[in-house]
């Protein structure tokens, strides 16, 4: 049965090394007939939450005048969520996070969703993805009933193009194709 997969690329560079995954990973879903749509955040305006609670507490549309509105509108419909970042000094990147914060209100409405995280780093080390599972877990926690189904780092990269040839983007691939 088909999906609905939204990719959520938080690159600040086009075509960088965790956008070049998430191509990969949408071209994966899609060839499997999947309805698979990317975000690029970074073409989205997204303003910090403001904490006034007119979501949340009174259950009202944000006053924000954003992009916002639209991208947790998107997430409420998919099945797959794709959540990719670079790495920034061990956390996500602000794009990521400043999404994630957006979502005070709605994430109530978020339900059985499925979920895949990617990220790229300068570093090596696998003990990076750990801490950015971590982070994302800490949305996750707040939601119902939500599933985690594969994680997938690449550590050595951290100028545009340094991913290309690597197989972590066959990996990506495969990942998408088994939705």
């Amino acid at each position: 049965m088909a999906k609905k997969v939204l990719i959520l690329s938080s690159s600040p560079r086009r075509g960088g090394n965790s956008d070049r995954l998430c191509d990969e990973f949408m071209r994966g879903a899609a060839e499997s007939n999947n309805e698979a749509e990317k975000v690029f955040l970074r073409d989205k305006t997204i303003h910090p939450c403001l904490g006034c609670s007119a979501c949340s507490q009174y259950h009202k549309p944000c006053p924000q005048k954003d992009d916002a509105a639209e991208i947790i509108g998107k997430m409420l419909k998919a099945d797959v969520i794709v959540m990719a970042t670079p790495v920034y000094f061990y956390a996500m990147s602000a794009q990521m996070k400043t999404l994630i914060d957006r979502c005070c209100g709605p994430y109530t409405k978020m339900k059985n969703k499925e979920f895949y995280f990617i990220a790229t780093a300068a570093e090596e080390n696998p003990a990076i993805m750990e801490r950015i599972v971590a982070n994302f877990k800490g949305f996750l926690d707040c939601l119902e009933y939500p599933t985690i189904k594969g994680t997938l780092f690449c550590g050595g990269v951290w100028h545009p193009g340094e991913i290309k040839g690597k197989p972590v983007l066959q990996e990506a691939y495969g990942m998408g194709r088994s939705i």
